[in-house]
């Protein structure tokens, strides 16, 4: 998760070019990525934790806003690529990674549960071939996983 000034995402469009997918103002960059094990609970604990972490500046300048109230949006990137293991040789191994008969509904579930709560949510393109660009303000950027 990386808090943002603003981000984009454009995926390849042949002779055209590229074409923009998702783009935000200020707001916050989600890099996805589902393993095995995760569902249900995982999601609803993720969007939870996303929504209310307070890492926007309140009057003061101390980090005491959530993305809502400092009235950001999201940009939501799945990326297998987070569970790439690198530990060996010198390919990544992405054993880890879910599949994606099981990570395309847990990234469309994590998506619909985020914009249940009210909040502007755009998207990549699961699957596709990517270019996110991102002003990281701050920087700030946190791992999440439970």
């Amino acid at each position: 998760m990386q808090r943002v000034a603003r981000a984009e995402v454009r995926v390849p469009d042949g002779a055209a070019g590229e074409r923009v997918v998702g783009r935000i103002a200020r707001g916050l960059v989600l890099l996805v990525g589902f393993t095995h094990g995760d569902g249900d609970d995982a999601l609803a604990w993720m969007a939870d934790k996303v929504l209310g972490l307070r890492v926007f500046a309140d009057a003061q300048d101390k980090m005491n806003r959530d993305v809502v109230e400092a009235g950001g949006a999201l940009l939501v990137v799945s990326q297998f690529t987070l569970y790439g293991d690198a530990r060996r040789g010198r390919r990544p191994s992405f054993v880890d990674a879910a599949r994606p008969e099981h990570a395309v509904p847990l990234y469309e579930q994590f998506v619909a549960r985020l914009r249940a709560r009210g909040v502007q949510v755009e998207t990549g393109e699961f699957g596709a071939m990517m270019q996110v660009e991102l002003v990281n303000d701050g920087p700030v950027t946190l791992w999440l996983e439970r």
